[in-house]
């Protein structure tokens, strides 16, 4: 049994449906990748899975139990955390209160100490500015918070969504490993969105690739790597040239 299991997704803003029959999976200890252009609807996904939308058709499984249409707060409890795009940390909190926050639900306190001391550890910045307003961190010190905060709730299960969004090479480089790292050190599997290609197929175990709210490929990182179809439109590797462009334009995947 996955531990992850989406069904068949539709779901809609107002009349427009954003994803269409989607369906997915992620096996415990995975890292997987959602790849796609921006409006594929790749953050729809997420959103519901996370509570914050609800499908109007289709199912999704956290564990074996169906989870669509609950609260999301209700699916942090289940062990699934979200970290949204844009990193949407609480500006006027200091960094400490906003990784309290992620700990809401938990009322143990000799866990949420060991925890806090492994985010530290994982970004010893945000040691460094615990009293400071979060508010006034770099986008990157704003993206480290934000995992961090999703990780205080003791998650067996991320949904990250472009974690490398607004950061320098560098920066993404950092964060990606610390998304390894979490996953290698805390058994912690992820459901990554993200347009930086190279990054996300390096990090992942499997991949999708999403067109126009449907999944249109999925197979191991290291296939999709060396696909034509991939490495011309995801990865910018001319050397595929136009045999890869043909391919995507008879399969009809690009409308």
């Amino acid at each position: 049994m996955a531990l992850l299991d989406v069904l068949n997704i539709e779901t809609f803003y107002g009349p427009i449906m954003a994803i269409r029959g989607v369906s997915l999976k992620v096996e415990k200890g995975q890292i997987v990748a959602v790849l796609g252009a921006n409006g594929a609807g790749k953050t729809t996904i997420l959103r519901t899975i996370s509570g914050v939308m609800d499908p109007k058709k289709g199912t999704v499984a956290f564990e074996g139990q169906e989870i669509q249409r609950h609260d999301p707060n209700r699916i942090v409890g289940y062990g699934l955390a979200h970290v949204p795009e844009g990193r949407e940390v609480f500006p006027l909190l200091s960094v400490r209160e906003n990784l309290m926050m992620g700990a809401y639900l938990r009322d143990d306190a000799d866990g949420i100490a060991r925890d806090l001391e492994a985010v530290y550890g994982y970004f010893p910045v945000l040691k460094a500015r615990a009293d400071q307003p979060s508010g006034q961190l770099s986008g990157g010190e704003q993206q480290m918070l934000a995992i961090s905060r999703a990780l205080m709730s003791s998650p067996r299960m991320l949904l990250m969504d472009e974690p490398s969004l607004g950061l320098s090479p560098l920066l993404t480089k950092e964060i990606f490993g610390i998304i390894r790292r979490i996953n290698r050190e805390r058994g912690v599997s992820i459901l990554l969105v993200e347009q930086n290609a190279h990054m996300a197929l390096e990090v992942a175990d499997f991949g999708y690739v999403l067109e126009v709210g449907r999944i249109v490929m999925e197979d191991t990182t290291q296939r999709l790597k060396n696909k034509p179809d991939i490495q011309e439109f995801y990865l910018g590797m001319k050397d595929a040239g136009q045999r890869g462009e043909r391919r995507w334009k008879k399969k009809k995947l690009w409308r």
